[in-house]
């Protein structure tokens, strides 16, 4: 029994915690936010209206006071005339709640009624010289006032411009009135900040609000699944800001879906190339036996011909192996210092030549040009530069390398040769991977790898000029301020 009264005594508050949790839910959430928003600017909208309006009523209560003592001084003036009571005129002035009223015409102050208030506090209402601002002062000062003053008001009246009259009543009736009139206004307000804010809450609900969540959730359900095509987001046609946003996330799905579907395509390619390379370099090999025999055979023309074949099978089993490294490879990030150039691009071009073949090498870097960049991604950039210079040269001729100029924090490093130069048929795909090469036998991976290291530090790769006396490309490179004190160590080949 004690279990179930638990129970029972449990589920208020869970049902409390569970409507307090979606409360707070909705409150964090962007229409909360918005109707909260559009209320409190109302309401600070109302706030600062209300103050010269309570202002305006003290003014206007003022007055009606001084009016009333005034009516209330001239019938006691005629009373006689008229045949009004002293009674009949105490009640006139006691509808105008005064204590003391006294009229000031022609110099002269007449007392109409007086009052023993000479032990109480008391301030002054000249309603003839009050400027706004001290009216608003003055109203603050009514409100959070000490109990039991009084206000002398004095003004001049409607009917008698020429007159002034002096009226002293006490604070707490204006106080009294003043705490009534700010509850109508303050529920006033906030009766028209509701319905206010509620307006503008169903207005950018359906203009804004609800756009924007049909944005989020697309693109929300296209990050948990962008190859899903039933999650493809349709525009609703709108030529605003929110109309461009939905246009450019429908055309981004479609881009991404596509480059998931070549991603698929190419990977499906990629393991096909895995394994027909490993066929292929399999009948390489045994094809690389036969033709060493030809190569060996005692007729001349059989051994001129199974050199020829061992070569076209070396540069076979050569591309098998660069088009699976270029697969396999992935790049890591550059670690970036200080290094001398000069230093570098030496020790590249020897290692050029020892794998390629032997040219001439002239390096015109001065030892003071200094880059910041990773020294293997410059070796590997360089190596790939002169190794195709070698090769474009056939053995033969000369390559260079120079500093052309300085450019946006950047040294631009010329790396010319002396071969036939690019083909035009080549030149529009030079730095795509396994593009059309220049080198016979080549897998046209070279000066993509190098242009990708070279980005990757900031700078780029470009064929800056092409002919028959040789190809220049050009290598920008962050400049550094100063050469360091230590020499660029030697880098073996990693292409």
């Amino acid at each position: 029994m004690s279990r179930d009264r638990q129970r029972r005594a449990s589920r208020p508050a869970a049902w409390m915690q569970a409507a307090a949790g979606r409360i707070a839910g909705a409150a964090r959430s962007l229409p909360g936010k918005l109707l909260a928003f559009t209320v409190l600017v109302v309401l600070i909208a109302q706030v600062m209206i209300f103050i010269p309006s309570a202002a305006g009523f003290r003014t206007e209560w003022l007055t009606t006071r001084a009016e009333s003592a005034h009516l209330a001084a001239l019938a006691a003036e005629t009373a006689e005339a008229e045949g009004l009571s002293e009674a009949r005129v105490r009640e006139l002035l006691a509808g105008a709640e005064a204590v003391a009223v006294a009229r000031v015409y022609g110099g002269v102050t007449e007392l109409v009624l007086g009052g023993d208030i000479s032990a109480a506090d008391m301030i002054v209402a000249d309603l003839t010289r009050e400027t706004v601002i001290q009216r608003q002062f003055a109203l603050w000062g009514t409100v959070f006032g000490p109990d039991g003053r009084y206000i002398r008001i004095i003004a001049s009246p409607r009917t008698r411009p020429d007159e002034q009259i002096s009226v002293i009543v006490p604070e707490a009736g204006l106080r009294e009135d003043l705490i009534a009139f700010s509850v109508r206004i303050f529920g006033i307000s906030l009766f028209i900040a509701g319905v206010t804010g509620g307006l503008l809450y169903l207005l950018l609900l359906f203009v804004f609000v609800r756009p924007m969540r049909r944005l989020a959730k697309a693109i929300t359900a296209f990050q948990q699944d962008p190859g899903n095509a039933s999650n493809a987001f349709r525009p609703s046609g709108r030529r605003d800001e929110i109309g461009e946003a939905e246009t450019a996330l429908a055309a981004m799905q479609d881009e991404v879906r596509a480059a998931f579907r070549q991603r698929e395509r190419l990977a499906a390619l990629g393991g096909a190339v895995a394994r027909i390379n490993h066929d292929l370099r399999n009948v390489l090999a045994s094809a690389h036996l036969v033709s060493d025999r030809l190569a060996m055979s005692p007729d001349a023309r059989v051994a001129n011909m199974g050199a020829r074949l061992v070569r076209a099978v070396d540069r076979g089993v050569r591309l098998c192996q660069e088009t699976l490294q270029y697969g396999r490879a992935e790049e890591r990030a550059p670690v970036m210092s200080r290094l001398i150039l000069r230093a570098a691009l030496d020790d590249a071009a020897s290692d050029a030549m020892a794998a390629t073949g032997r040219a001439g090498w002239d390096n015109k870097i001065d030892e003071a040009v200094a880059v910041e960049a990773d020294p293997d991604h410059v070796h590997r950039i360089f190596l790939n530069l002169f190794r195709n210079a070698i090769q474009a040269m056939e053995g033969g001729g000369r390559f260079t390398a120079a500093l052309d100029r300085r450019e946006g924090g950047f040294v631009v490093i010329a790396v010319a040769d002396t071969g036939p130069g690019v083909p035009d048929k080549v030149r529009e795909t030079l730095f795509e991977p396994f593009g059309r090469s220049g080198a016979p036998g080549g897998a046209g991976l070279g000066l993509s790898i190098a242009r990708e290291l070279t980005r990757a530090m900031g700078g780029d790769v470009t064929l800056a000029r092409s002919g028959p006396q040789g190809a220049v490309f050009e290598v920008s490179l962050r400049a550094v301020q100063g050469a360091p004190q230590t020499r660029a160590k030697a880098l073996k080949p990693a292409s």
